[in-house]
């Protein structure tokens, strides 16, 4: 084991320093970033969007499997996807860590060695933050500053009845990662050297120890002109994203299950866990694709678009929310995403 620092040894601005020197600016709305009372930014003329996210260990997050770097860049993308969501770019980042005794600052170096290659890939500044001790385990809460031009803010409640809608990438991979990292921990307990069985599953470990953000689909989107009615990141699972959606829209929907995008690996990993697929695709959560809809014009340019999967339609309110299922039968859709507070 390398040596360890114990955290006291620096005090909190030795600690600040280590941690956030040397950082580049990235953005010109960056104007000053760490080591005054307060970041200055600069959006002369577009639309400021910002996002926070909490991640608390043993409730967000188990470090038995999480190495701390993958948990710093993970905490980073998953803001940055919020951003994503509202049509919008993130630039500036503000970290804050509650951190218990046992972690030492090598600790602190690996997770801030994660958030800042994060950072590094996305294109955003990281501008201040703060660190405090924690009695129960480690803390990270992440505050994200993004911006979009004044006309192109897209949020949950523009979608009309007719319009298509779609989600990027796969669903329910994030999920099955979970379940797998979570059987190979209680396979593990108690042996010394144990070696996790993850071969032929690798993409699912990853979609859950080191997800993207899909600014690709932003880009694409933007290329081919189009700008959803309304978009939301699944973060939560599916339907409870898309119930988000036709609330704040006040609109039903129907979507298909055999258009529903699953990944090959994730449907082995259901197979073997008796687990019902389409369930863990509706309700899985962590995927951090984009879920969004268009108009009904849109059709052929969505459908000719890589990573994009048109996966069912908008409809009246009075219809309320259903999918179809491969035989035709309507099933409501229902939230059962991960809630954190029950």
């Amino acid at each position: 084991m390398e040596h360890q620092t114990e955290i006291s040894q620096l005090g909190e601005f030795g600690l600040i320093d280590r941690l956030t020197k040397d950082l580049p600016k990235i953005n010109s709305s960056t104007v000053k970033a760490v080591g005054d009372d307060a970041a200055v930014l600069s959006y002369p003329d577009s639309e400021v969007l910002v996002s926070s996210d909490m991640l608390i260990e043993g409730i967000h997050f188990d470090l038995t499997y999480m190495p701390l770097k993958h948990l710093g860049y993970k905490a980073a993308v998953v803001n940055f996807s919020d951003i994503y969501a509202m049509n919008g770019t993130p630039r500036q980042i503000t970290v804050s860590l509650g951190v218990s005794a046992r972690f030492t600052v090598e600790h602190l170096d690996a997770l801030y060695s994660g958030i800042r290659l994060a950072c590094e890939i996305y294109g955003v500044d990281l501008v201040g933050g703060d660190t405090t001790a924690s009695r129960s385990g480690l803390v990270v809460s992440i505050t994200c500053i993004g911006d979009a031009a004044k006309d192109a803010v897209v949020g949950r409640d523009g979608a009309k009845d007719t319009d298509l809608i779609c989600v990027s990438g796969d669903l329910g991979s994030a999920y099955m990662g979970l379940q797998l990292l979570e059987r190979e921990k209680v396979a593990s307990a108690g042996q010394k050297d144990f070696i996790p069985k993850f071969e032929g599953k690798e993409y699912l470990v990853e979609r859950q120890l080191k997800p993207e953000a899909r600014k690709d689909i932003i880009a694409k989107l933007k290329e081919e002109d189009i700008k959803p009615t309304s978009m939301i990141d699944i973060s939560d699972g599916l339907s409870s994203e898309l119930l988000h959606i036709c609330k704040s829209s006040h609109t039903g929907c129907r979507i298909y299950e055999d258009r529903i995008p699953i990944d090959y690996q994730t449907a082995v990993m259901a197979e073997e866990l008796g687990m019902n697929l389409v369930t863990a695709a509706l309700n899985g959560g962590e995927d951090y694709e984009l879920l969004f809809t268009v108009p009904l014009h849109c059709h052929e340019k969505v459908e000719k678009m890589e990573g994009i999967k048109v996966i069912g339609h908008i409809t009246k309110e009075d219809l309320g929310c259903a999918m179809i299922t491969r035989d035709g039968t309507e099933l409501p859709l229902k939230a059962q995403g991960f809630n954190h507070l029950s």
